[in-house]
């Protein structure tokens, strides 16, 4: 989940306030626009946000990791400004595979704010599977083209008088060609 909260909080907010049903959330990531402590050591301050933050997030079985680089995530525009950790990622609990992230600096250009990266693994898999098809030019193609032609040239449209004559004129359109494509099909 990508969460963009304001100034204001209102995200936060949202998600405290709102019980959200997200079943086997795996990431929450985001700019919370918190400075906390907790994650920043350059500020001195802790705040009820942050805990209410923590809450969120254990509430959907998540927990805040240090990133592999521990740096800022914003950057002042200014020199007087100063530079902070507002941008987080929580990842599942207890997960082997989703154990950290990084901070990429170099991926800011002319943003304040660094992005963050999270490699996921994705196991091999074999899946059989197959597809069938009918040869282009073959006597295959030929005949379910002309049988399928031959099935709508015989749609009587006289007999389409209501929703329910469409629907079983259809119906049976659909049979027809489905039959042909499996008795002409490999």
């Amino acid at each position: 989940m990508n969460v963009y909260s304001d100034s204001s909080h209102t995200a936060l907010k949202y998600l405290k306030d709102t019980e959200v049903n997200l079943s086997n959330l795996l990431i929450m990531a985001g700019d919370f626009n918190i400075r906390d402590s907790f994650w920043d050591p350059a500020f001195p301050h802790h705040s009820h946000l942050c805990d209410d933050l923590l809450i969120v997030a254990n509430s959907f079985n998540l927990e805040l990791l240090c990133p592999t680089n521990n740096v800022p995530t914003r950057y002042s525009n200014s020199d007087s400004g100063s530079n902070s950790t507002i941008n987080l990622m929580f990842l599942r609990s207890g997960s082997r595979e989703l154990n950290s992230y990084s901070i990429l600096l170099d991926s800011r250009f002319s943003s304040d704010h660094a992005s963050l990266i999270v490699t996921i693994g994705i196991a091999e898999e074999y899946i059989n599977s197959f597809k069938f098809s009918i040869v282009k030019n073959s006597e295959e193609e030929s005949r379910f083209i002309e049988e399928v032609t031959h099935a709508i040239k015989s749609i009587n449209a006289d007999n389409l008088v209501n929703s329910f004559k469409l629907e079983e004129t259809t119906t049976s359109l659909t049979s027809t060609v489905d039959y042909v494509w499996k008795v002409n099909s490999k």
